[in-house]
């Protein structure tokens, strides 16, 4: 485990689809949809209750003996320790509460092109520094964190 505090959001698999399908049929063409996922939840807390409901016993300080470790290995590059579901905040409802319409900034098609060439150049030269620039003027709100572009180059 990266580190004790990560949150993340879980959904089931029958849930997850029910909402697309039904965001997909409210679609009007570019929009941007938010799914309710709930709760985020605690990656170590899940992680726990795993090795309880498999039967063992967690391996710690208190319980030496524990049959199952957990390590924690820090955060890898460009890993947060929460999700954010969308860049700015500016959503409106829909017809059903767990579907939320994000109301988003868009480039427009020429723009986009131009840039998507760049980055294919940039990408083919190695060139990080252009990457990260040209990521940053596509996507409004994009703040890249340290060693981002090294995962994405390696990509």
């Amino acid at each position: 485990m990266t580190d004790p505090e990560i949150l993340r959001y879980f959904m089931t698999i029958h849930e997850a689809v029910e909402l697309v399908i039904q965001a997909g049929a409210m679609a009007k063409g570019g929009d941007v949809f938010v799914l309710d996922m709930g709760k985020p939840v605690r990656i170590l807390d899940l992680a726990q209750k795993m090795i309880r409901l498999s039967g063992l016993r967690l391996k710690d300080k208190l319980n030496p003996n524990g049959d199952i470790e957990i390590k924690f290995t820090g955060l890898r590059p460009g890993e947060k320790l929460y999700e954010e579901l969308l860049i700015g905040g500016d959503v409106s409802k829909t017809g059903n509460p767990m579907i939320l319409r994000a109301e988003e900034e868009m480039l427009a098609w020429g723009d986009l092109k131009l840039i998507l060439d760049e980055l294919e150049q940039a990408v083919d030269s190695g060139n990080q520094t252009k990457l990260r620039q040209l990521l940053v003027k596509a996507v409004p709100g994009f703040k890249p964190q340290s060693g981002i572009t090294d995962i994405l180059y390696e990509a």
